[in-house]
């Protein structure tokens, strides 16, 4: 289905909390013939998007729980998944969008696993009682928690992952949409601690910030993407002025979360090659 492009503006308004589902359908329907349906089709399906099944023999996958000070609740669960041996391995953090630990983003956990790193995806909505099973839900009770706690509640993630037995004390980091901004902010605030950070379509870190930047970042985003792109220049600006060490890499025609293959945003191509090179990255960094 061709979808029009103000449906994507539209889903993107209700992706990031703008306007709720209902507003979503109603606006879209009215943009244009068949608007109802190209809005629909937009919903995630994530039966239908995993690409490594959870019992896959190359890695094993557990929940697990660790503590969180300073954060929402002072504890927090995340989906670890190691690479079949016995370790240590390198290890990459995979911070979820802005509506909890959804399944893409376990099977991006998976993903990274598969390539030979042990990877946490944290669940930032287990102090609101955890990832609630829709989109929908998970959003409103990501909005309603203390956000600089939620980012605590990264920081300490990437710091049990550090430390956890099975890691190589290597610590990269990657997300998407709301965990993009998050890579960028842990970024700064651990310094020589992470290795590496690959956010996609993310926001920038704070100009302030950016001083304390010390791992290299690999910067993904789409073309179609005015609210994060205009924060690119300033950001390329910071990173350049205090010896970054970066390179951003924006894939034409796609839509902001083009890397999610659970929605018609995917774009395939882009998506591929972008994950090469996020892989790469980390190998070159992370080895």
């Amino acid at each position: 289905m061709r979808i029009d492009t103000r449906v994507y503006a539209l889903y993107d308004e209700y992706c990031h909390g703008r306007i709720d589902r209902r507003e979503f359908l109603l606006r879209a329907a009215a943009i244009a013939a068949g608007g109802l349906a190209m809005a629909q089709a937009l919903l995630p399906r994530y039966a239908l998007a995993q690409t490594i099944s959870f019992t896959d023999p190359r890695i094993k996958a557990q929940y697990v729980a660790y503590a969180s000070p300073r954060g929402n609740s002072g504890s927090m669960r995340g989906y670890l998944v190691q690479p079949a041996g016995s370790g240590p391995f390198p290890a990459v953090l995979v911070i979820h969008e802005n509506r909890g630990l959804n399944p893409y983003t376990e099977d991006v956990a998976r993903r990274v696993a598969v390539e030979g790193f042990l990877a946490l995806a944290p669940d930032g909505l287990f102090p609101a009682g955890g990832y609630p099973g829709n989109d929908d839900d998970g959003r409103a009770l990501q909005a309603g928690l203390d956000q600089a706690k939620l980012r605590t509640d990264m920081l300490n993630s990437a710091r049990f992952l550090k430390a956890h037995r099975l890691s190589s004390g290597k610590l990269g980091a990657t997300g998407f949409c709301w965990g993009g901004g998050a890579v960028n902010f842990l970024a700064a605030a651990m310094g020589a601690e992470l290795q590496a950070g690959v956010p996609f379509y993310g926001a920038a870190a704070e100009g302030a910030e950016v001083p304390r930047i010390k791992a290299p970042l690999l910067v993904q985003l789409a073309e179609n993407d005015p609210r994060i792109n205009g924060m690119w220049p300033a950001f390329e600006a910071a990173l350049k002025a205090h010896g970054v060490a970066h390179e951003m890499h924006m894939y034409p025609g796609t839509q902001h979360g083009f890397h999610n293959n659970s929605t018609p945003r995917y774009s395939e191509a882009a998506a591929k090659l972008a994950w090469q090179r996020t892989v790469a990255f980390f190998r070159q960094h992370l080895a």
